[in-house]
């Protein structure tokens, strides 16, 4: 899984939140890297999944026509080893999506 992957990484190289987000299909598949992350044999007992949100958006496809898509948003924390908060002074939140990269601004 190369979003598991990714995710590993980000929290690895010190960010301590890191949001994966998909749309529609890719649900399952952000659920699946979220469960991954969180039983990973070298940060085990330090990921937590701390909320998810999910909900719809109205999107037009390419001929105009108007689509309502699920979505959701899961976000991971990083604690200590000890169990206790993460650091008050953690580095930005890291994102990640199940479906495709973000669209830009």
């Amino acid at each position: 899984m190369t979003y598991a992957f990714e995710v590993v990484g980000q929290l690895n190289s010190g960010v301590n939140e890191v949001l994966v987000k998909a749309r529609g299909r890719a649900i399952s598949r952000a659920v699946d890297v979220a469960e991954v992350v969180r039983r990973h044999r070298l940060l085990e007992g330090t990921v937590a999944i701390s909320s998810v949100g999910i909900g719809t958006e109205r999107l037009t496809n390419r001929e105009g026509k108007d689509l309502n898509v699920s979505f959701i948003q899961i976000t991971l924390t990083r604690r200590p080893p000890d169990g206790g908060p993460a650091p008050a002074s953690s580095p930005p939140r890291a994102e990640g999506t199940g479906s495709r990269p973000p669209s830009p601004p």
